[in-house]
């Protein structure tokens, strides 16, 4: 640690020219779901490929069916633990254009925050651990631990092939502990690490009456009317107390831990404020819960979306022959999704009744995650974050899924560390997506420190 407080000044000093260099990178409007949008990608990949040579982190260009997969390695101390570093490079669609106060992919500073699509999910948060590198590089000639990085461009589309990529290469990954930041801070001044993600499982639900769309004149009352028949089916899976009525949907739960509700209800959650900014008349959820233990360690079965007859303009007398549903549940740990997704379609198809056939297609899912915040690696994660950012952090949960998470867990059998920068309401995925300067600055001196305390643990320590 003997070199880190000249590192941190290096850092300050480079500022403002590390903001300029990412303002570069967010200029590539490498949208991965987009065709036309195919070469920008590529563009950005090789800018980065090119900008991550030029400050020492040798890096490839891998292809793939694809978006191009950025890969590299520094090997630069032996006996000391290897860390793997995940990020992405790709963002979302900007649409609606109108929406932006200013061009998204013009990177703009506005009241000490940089607005631009992926400023903050995920090139900006991606960009400073980059810069942290540069900075341990610049003084020390070498980093303090071993150092792999693979940033892919296809996260905003699933990371379809992500898994492929991994499996083949093994062991050219391996690494002891993964790193990524891809998620937020609880508040401003408030940097935490996330310790848990739910899962997801998703599905599709096709209730079927008719062959074909009938007069509901000349066939009205004499068959079942599928709209009726899966509204009635989907009323039935939860309850008045907000609980899911699925048999079996609670049982593997990991029940919450007496100093996770503690601290849960120690943070500033001010709910009559996130109810005005939701728009909702109250907020709603199983009973015997607070919000944040509903949406960070609970499960739920929520309707995503109805469809069935005609929904144009004017009138159309329809009896259709079909309606469907889609449905995601969010698992928590030790909920495992295939087994959540028997027994969501069983339930479904005893709900049915004779009149109908429903079928349920089950589209696949992703497995929660929970490490252990007493580990090493998390608590030198918290020691980074406290020299970086100047004050201690705290540990929350997310109510969301990142699937590469259980991906390295499954393949690499490593558990990842969450470590994100970027505010609760940075507008990811939304028009005038912002980052903090402040955040980002902080979460350079971060990912610099993070290096060194992360040197000191031992290779079998894990988390």
């Amino acid at each position: 640690m003997s070199n880190l407080s000249a590192i941190l000044n290096d850092i300050d000093t480079h500022r403002e020219r590390y903001l300029e260099e990412l303002k570069e990178l967010l200029r590539f409007p490498s949208v991965s779901t987009a065709p036309e949008h195919k070469a920008d990608v590529r563009r950005c990949a090789e800018w980065l490929r090119h900008h991550m040579n030029s400050i020492g982190l040798p890096t490839q260009l891998y292809e793939t069916e694809g978006h191009p997969i950025l890969v590299g390695e520094r090997r630069d101390a032996p006996g000391k633990p290897t860390v793997l570093f995940y990020g992405h490079y790709d963002v979302q669609p900007p649409e609606p254009l109108e929406r932006w106060t200013s061009p998204p992919f013009e990177a703009t500073v506005r009241d000490g925050k940089l607005y631009a699509r992926g400023a903050a999910d995920d090139k900006g948060q991606v960009f400073t651990h980059l810069k942290a590198w540069e900075a341990v590089l610049r003084h020390d000639g070498a980093l303090p631990l071993n150092l792999k990085w693979l940033i892919e461009g296809e996260e905003e589309i699933s990371s379809v092939h992500l898994p492929d990529f991994i499996a083949q290469r093994r062991e050219a990954l391996a690494a002891d502990y993964v790193v990524i930041s891809d998620s937020g801070q609880l508040a401003p001044g408030l940097p935490a690490i996330t310790y848990g993600l739910r899962g997801i499982a998703t599905f599709e639900v096709r209730v079927q009456v008719a062959k074909r769309d009938l007069h509901s004149g000349s066939f009205g009352g004499a068959i079942a009317n599928p709209i009726v028949v899966l509204s009635k089916v989907i009323a039935r899976l939860h309850d008045e107390q907000g609980r899911v009525t699925v048999p079996g949907f609670y049982d593997d739960v990991l029940p919450l831990q007496a100093w996770e509700r503690k601290q849960f209800a120690a943070l500033p959650l001010d709910e009559e404020e996130l109810r005005d900014t939701l728009g909702v008349p109250q907020l709603y959820g199983e009973a015997g819960y607070t919000t944040l233990e509903r949406v960070w360690a609970r499960p739920t079965l929520e309707l995503n979306g109805i469809v069935g007859g005609y929904g144009g303009e004017g009138f159309k007398t329809v009896l259709p022959s079909w309606a469907l549903a889609k449905i995601s549940c969010r698992l928590v740990p030790n909920q495992d999704p295939s087994r959540i997704g028997a027994l969501v379609s069983d339930y479904l198809k005893q709900l049915c009744p004779p009149t109908a056939t429903l079928e349920v297609r089950y589209l696949g899912g992703g497995k929660p995650v929970v490490v252990n915040t007493e580990s090493p690696a998390v608590q030198a994660a918290k020691r980074a974050i406290e020299t970086g950012f100047g004050t201690p952090c705290v540990f929350i949960r997310e109510g969301g899924s990142i699937p590469v998470v259980a991906m390295f867990k499954d393949l690499l059998g490593v558990d990842s560390l969450l470590l994100g920068w970027a505010q609760r309401d940075c507008n990811a995925h939304a028009p005038d997506e912002w980052i903090g300067l402040d955040d980002l600055h902080n979460g350079i001196r971060t990912a610099a420190a993070l290096l060194y305390e992360m040197a000191e643990l031992g290779k079998e320590e894990g988390m």
